[in-house]
Formats: structure tokens, sequence, C-alpha cells
């Protein structure tokens, strides 16, 4: 489904991402993991096409979208779920999620979508002309995330999904996590929960200073004792 060759990715002169390569196939769940700093947030904003790289390439159901424009990258059945949620606080819940339906491709089904993400997340119908920037930490990650299933993408990418949530909120997330995915959206999940994003994970990537320097499934990378140092020492 997504193809990622060789991507080198720059800040300016400085160097991001060293020929990264990976693959996500279709009905998947992939996690990076890695330290802060490793390029995790650089990787999903370049397939996202909020940045270009330098060389390499991505291609989506066999399609290169590598010079994509942002704005167009939905049209291919991508969409992003920013770290930090980046809301429209002073909007309310339900303008928020119709702003996800803004493309050509997501335009005409946008109320059925709508009722769709509802039944994923009962509390956003609840909510719905509630300002988002009154909601919780966690209900606005809600919001975010159905505001990118608004745009009815075959591949949602996630970066840290988790962060700042209470635990109960965390599991409350994952959960949803499993539920997207088993309606037929495959996922590409950047956490810092590194234990619980192998948990869900089909396979997992670990990055390193800009590097791919370990793939495999779960288990295999659970035992590694040097990703168990690295990651899961602190919880």
């Amino acid at each position: 489904m997504l193809e990622i060759r060789d991507l080198n990715v720059y800040y300016g002169d400085a160097q991001a991402l060293w020929n990264v390569s990976l693959r996500l196939d279709e009905g998947e769940i992939v996690a990076i993991v890695g330290s802060n700093g490793a390029g995790k947030t650089t990787l999903l904003n370049t397939v996202a096409g909020i940045l270009r790289p330098r060389t390499g390439s991505i291609r989506m159901l066999g399609v290169d979208v590598t010079q994509v424009r942002p704005e167009r990258v939905c049209e291919y059945g991508i969409a992003l779920v920013p770290e930090g949620r980046r809301l429209f606080s002073g909007l309310t819940v339900r303008e928020n999620l119709l702003l996800g339906a803004y493309s050509a491709r997501a335009r005409p089904h946008r109320e059925r979508t709508l009722e769709e993400v509802q039944e994923i997340f009962p509390i956003l119908r609840e909510r719905a002309r509630q300002l988002a920037g009154t909601l919780s930490g966690g209900q606005q990650q809600m919001v975010a995330i159905a505001r990118a299933l608004m745009a009815r993408p075959k591949l949602l990418l996630l970066d840290e999904p988790s962060l700042g949530l209470s635990p109960k909120m965390v599991d409350a997330i994952f959960d949803v996590m499993e539920r997207i995915n088993e309606l037929g959206v495959s996922i590409l999940l950047v956490e810092q929960n590194v234990g619980r994003a192998l948990e869900i994970a089909d396979r997992g990537y670990v990055l390193e200073q800009g590097r791919i320097v370990r793939e495999g499934k779960p288990d295999e990378l659970l035992r590694d004792d040097g990703i168990r140092r690295a990651y899961l020492a602190h919880g």
C-alpha cells in the first residue's frame, strides 16, 4: 500500500532522515518507535506532503506522491493526525469535523461520514456544539482523529496520539485505533508509548538519528535487549 524508498530529508543544510525505506501493507498497523529527535515526526510530515524530501520516493497504492502538495495528499487516501492535535479551538466540534471533509473525494459523503465517526466517538455527538478548545485533552484527541477520518482515508498517519493523556484515556485511544483498523483503515503510528504501540502493531521499525536501525514483528523487537533497555525501561 505505502512504499517509501531511500528517503533523505533536510531542514536547510541539516539532514534529518537518511535513506529511510519502509513499507506498509493494506490492513496493517505499523509502528515507528524511537527516541525524541529521531526523525519520527519528520517522516510522517514527509509522507503527508508537509516536507519535501531531497531524494527518495513515496508511493501510495502504486502512485508516486513524493511531490504532491499537502492539501492534495488526502485525495490519494492519506490523512495525518498531527502531534498536538492542531484543532481550531474557537470552532465547535462539528465545525472542526466538517473541515476534515474539504477534499473533492470526501465532500459528497460528509454527512454520512460524520454519522460514522460519531458512532466511533459517541462523545463527539454529545459535544457537537461545544467549542473544541473547551474539551479535555483526551476529547480533543478524539476530535483530531475523527477529523482525519472525515477525509475517508485508506491510510491514517498518527503522530503521538497518547501524548499527555491520562492512563484511562490512553486505553480508550488505543482501543479506538484497533477499531478503526478493523474498519479497513491502515495505520502508520508514531508513538512514545513503545510497549503499547507494539502491542497493537503488526510490524515495527526503530528509527534512530534519522536512520532505520531495526525492523520486525513486535515480539521480535520486544525480545531485543537493546530496544528493551532504550525504550521500555522507563515504563
